[in-house]
């Protein structure tokens, strides 16, 4: 039938629960601890993974988008002893199939499994998606890859979308991407930045207007709404949306109809729409500063953009990619990255996210001048000082754990010595192959090393370079 995992600390629960899921016909595995369960999951098949929220060696959401990016990519079901709808609503927003209470009867245990196996069978039934096109979008992490399919629902068909996220995130990169994998993708494009509307300019620029509608008018004109007919219209910040005019864009998205200004007949538009915000809604409806019925229809389908911070081992791919465009707009030799500087982009945790990082990359190009490699100190004077800060905290927090408890645990001085320096190495001949774009000249040049005693290295950690 299916192969199913439990990771919960409860010998007895999961016992049981693989007994009653064994007499369904499934094969089934557990294990207690969060390390363990992440180790099963990884080097198996699974289906579906039961996990819990408390685990001896940590919190299991923390492992969830792990799980989830194994290669059998299983639907996942959290369990919890304790009812917490924060926990709840992080899991579901995860990707999480369900969240249930313990203890439950396992006839409320088994369907959620039972459902999960079902939508599982369908997904794979379906046929295989069509490449999506994904110009300017980087990043292959667990939470990237999520964003990716739901842009791929989105552009299969014509519903309204609402793209949620912190400013900086990209959003209007993922409403372009549905537009130009949609079949749309002919028509027009119209951006409408909300936060630029003015009260008296709103509505010509979105109904346009008649000749003599106002005073300077001397022809008519289309508004932003009828140059999408056809094809996309995308609100940026549509929170900034005045509410003087949210009860007329409603009437023009259900009935996709509205009057010019100084006009007599109404106008047709077909488009489709697709909204960003970087604000709650759902509190500015409670607020009564947003129309609830408006959030309604804009929100058929929703798309959350995780803030850089969440996915930082997206940093190093932008931070290549954007660094190989700056080179080539500007005309200018390549230029690599030091590993003490991309280690640097890692510790920091990008409040402006994505864009912040691309303006930081510019500085720090534009202090390197015509140095061939971008070293920490091309980084801007304040960035350094948190950075440095991060480091200093993480290196204590790492020195607390590995001491922290019985002398007896500890390994023989030598030993230790050489596992750290060997982790070092590593992680530096990593870091000198991303800066280096995988090249051993360009490597040499950076790290100083000859090339046979760089081949050496890469030979001993298994790294390979070209």
């Amino acid at each position: 039938m299916a192969n199913v995992l439990i990771i919960d600390d409860d010998q007895m629960l999961n016992e049981a629960l693989s007994y009653q899921l064994s007499m369904l016909g499934h094969e089934v595995a557990y294990e207690l601890t969060m390390d363990e369960g992440f180790k099963k999951a990884f080097d198996g098949l699974f289906d579906v993974v039961f996990l819990d929220v408390r685990l001896p060696d940590g919190n299991g959401l923390d492992i969830l988008p792990m799980i989830q990016a194994v290669r059998s990519s299983p639907e996942v079901i959290i369990m919890t002893g304790s009812g917490d709808p924060d926990g709840a609503e992080l899991a579901i927003k995860s990707g999480a199939w369900d969240y249930i209470e313990k203890p439950s009867s396992f006839d409320v245990m088994i369907l959620p499994l039972v459902r999960a196996l079902q939508y599982r069978e369908i997904k794979m039934n379906k046929k295989p998606m069509i490449a999506l096109k994904r110009e300017g979008i980087i990043g292959n992490s667990p939470q990237m890859k999520t964003c990716l399919d739901y842009v791929a629902q989105a552009a299969s068909n014509d519903a309204n979308v609402l793209i949620s996220g912190e400013t900086g995130t990209g959003k209007e990169l993922l409403a372009w991407a549905i537009h130009h994998n949609s079949q749309r993708s002919e028509g027009s494009f119209v951006v409408v930045d909300c936060a630029a509307l003015t009260e008296t300019l709103v509505e010509s620029m979105l109904f346009g207007y008649q000749k003599g509608a106002y005073t300077g008018a001397e022809k008519a004109h289309d508004g932003l709404i009828k140059q999408a007919d056809n094809g996309t219209l995308f609100l940026d910040e549509v929170g900034e949306l005045p509410f003087s005019i949210q009860k007329s864009f409603l009437r023009v998205l259900q009935e996709r109809r509205f009057r010019p200004l100084g006009g007599k007949n109404e106008v047709e538009s077909n488009f489709r729409l697709l909204a960003a915000t970087n604000r709650n809604l759902d509190q500015m409806v409670e607020q009564g500063q947003f129309r609830s019925d408006l959030l309604f229809r804009l929100r058929s389908l929703n798309i959350e953009v995780p803030p850089l911070r969440d996915h930082k081992e997206d940093i190093t791919e932008l931070a290549m990619n954007h660094l190989t465009i700056f080179c080539k707009r500007y005309g200018i030799g390549t230029r690599g990255f030091s590993p003490e500087f991309l280690e640097a982009l890692l510790l920091y945790d990008w409040p402006g996210n994505v864009r912040e990082l691309f303006n930081t990359l510019d500085r720090a190009l534009a202090a390197a001048g015509d140095d061939c490699t971008l070293f920490m100190r091309h980084l801007p004077t304040n960035m350094r000082v948190k950075i440095t800060q991060a480091a200093i905290g993480k290196k204590n927090e790492s020195m607390e754990e590995q001491f922290d408890g019985a002398t007896g645990n500890l390994p023989l001085f030598q030993d230790f010595r050489k596992e750290a320096v060997s982790n070092i190495e590593r992680q530096y001949l990593k870091n000198l192959m991303l800066s280096s774009g995988h090249n051993i000249k360009n490597a040499c040049q950076i790290s100083g090393l000859s090339q046979s005693r760089l081949y050496e290295l890469l030979k001993k950690y298994e790294i390979h370079g070209s």
